[in-house]
């Protein structure tokens, strides 16, 4: 169930992409870089509830490893914003 709700989410954001440039709007790259965010945290939560441990555990894990990945954009956004 998890996996066809993280499939669903690639396509809902491919279809978004596909609509953006059919109306010709420009797409921010911190917005792209957002939705692919989510979607790999979609995948990522779903992967782990797939492993055979303890669903608390699982939830834990993926809670931290999503927190790391945000900040890590986070930072690497600001570094971008201060250099140029």
């Amino acid at each position: 169930m998890v996996v066809s709700v993280a499939v669903l989410a690639c396509l809902a954001f491919i279809g978004w992409l596909i609509a953006r440039a059919v109306r010709r709007k420009a797409v921010n790259a911190h917005t792209v870089s957002y939705a692919i965010a989510v979607v790999a945290g979609i995948f990522t939560f779903a992967f782990f509830l797939a492993m055979d441990i303890p669903q608390l555990i699982k939830v834990v894990i993926s809670i931290l490893l999503g927190v790391a990945l945000l900040f890590l954009a986070g930072y690497l956004q600001r570094r971008r914003q201060v250099r140029g």
